[in-house]
């Protein structure tokens, strides 16, 4: 794993090697473990996150994530097959992502301070990573920020249903 932040970054993966590169943090007075199970419950982020659709688990347990688990969805209007490559409960969870034009790594950090500092970081190469990047450079960057910012409303509100 490639070092240069918190996030344990594989080596084809590591910001210094792909022309994308994003890094969102936000402190979300909730505990730990709550922000978690918003985090891993992916069917739910539809529910929430308005940049994800159809998330639907193709092997693994469920309702919930967990390492190797294999899942597709779609998100910035690409349908995205991912595997969860790292995860530490309650504090690491990423997955990489993979479709037409597009492989990426995409990592959550969890640090437990007075609240909890929560950390997203995403990595892409690809032609159709490349070419959002130059003709939407702040896109991603703006989505993940909503996406924390609704982890933080949902996990302040205490624990997700169950699916």
């Amino acid at each position: 794993m490639a070092e240069g932040s918190s996030i344990r970054w594989p080596e084809q993966y590591a910001p210094a090697k792909c022309p994308v590169h994003v890094r969102n943090a936000l402190d979300i007075a909730a505990p730990p473990e709550v922000i978690w199970a918003w985090l891993i419950r992916a069917q739910l982020w539809p529910s929430w996150y308005p940049n994800s659709a159809n998330v639907r688990f193709i092997s693994g347990p469920q309702p919930d994530l967990d390492l190797g688990t294999k899942f597709r969805w779609r998100t910035f209007g690409v349908t995205i097959d991912s595997t969860v490559m790292e995860f530490v409960p309650p504090e690491r969870i990423a997955w990489d992502a993979h479709a037409a034009g597009i492989n990426g790594y995409h990592a959550f950090l969890i640090q437990r301070t007075g609240s909890c500092h929560v950390v997203t970081e995403e990595t892409q190469k690809g032609w159709l990573a490349q070419l959002n990047n130059v003709f939407r450079p702040n896109r991603m960057h703006q989505q993940h920020q909503i996406w924390l910012e609704a982890l933080s409303r949902k996990a302040i509100g205490g624990m997700p249903p169950q699916v």
